[in-house]
């Protein structure tokens, strides 16, 4: 069987954020999976009140066989299934062992409990991966001091 002519996919990651080098080197810091919305105190909503979350979306992609400029594209999708805008950004793939890094900062609107899923897609028609965000919410009513 022949490896497949790329890109490749090296790493797709949520993060709290990144640090880059100046030689390119990334370093991922508190890489995650979910994410625990966590509010007290006196009259706490028992849904989940909508609000906004900030990650950071790392993919790291290595070129293969693939050569010339091509589009990513960061689809995000809610639980309930809707979609939300797409994220388009150009790469350029040099071939071989270089590779591209996109960084993404998202601010993401959250309004509903569940796993929120980043689509990453090349070209409009190669989907790479999909990178799961679970998103919980925990209520805590704390009764008022008694006197």
């Amino acid at each position: 069987m022949s490896p497949k002519p790329g890109p490749h996919l090296g790493m797709a990651v949520l993060c709290e954020r990144v640090l880059q080098e100046k030689d390119g080197v990334l370093s991922i810091i508190r890489a995650i999976d979910r994410f625990t919305i966590t509010l007290s105190g006196q009259n706490v909503p028992m849904q989940l009140p909508q609000g906004q979350i900030a990650v950071t979306l790392v993919i790291m992609l290595k070129s293969g066989d693939a050569r010339g400029r091509h589009t990513l594209t960061i689809w995000p999708e809610l639980p309930s299934g809707e979609r939300l805008p797409k994220t388009q950004m150009p790469v350029l793939f040099e071939g071989e062992d270089r590779g591209v890094n996109a960084i993404l900062n998202i601010g993401l609107p959250i309004t509903q409990e569940g796993v929120y899923w980043f689509e990453v897609i090349l070209d409009d028609s190669q989907i790479l991966t999909r990178v799961p965000l679970r998103v919980l919410y925990q209520p805590m009513q704390s009764s008022a001091a008694q006197g």
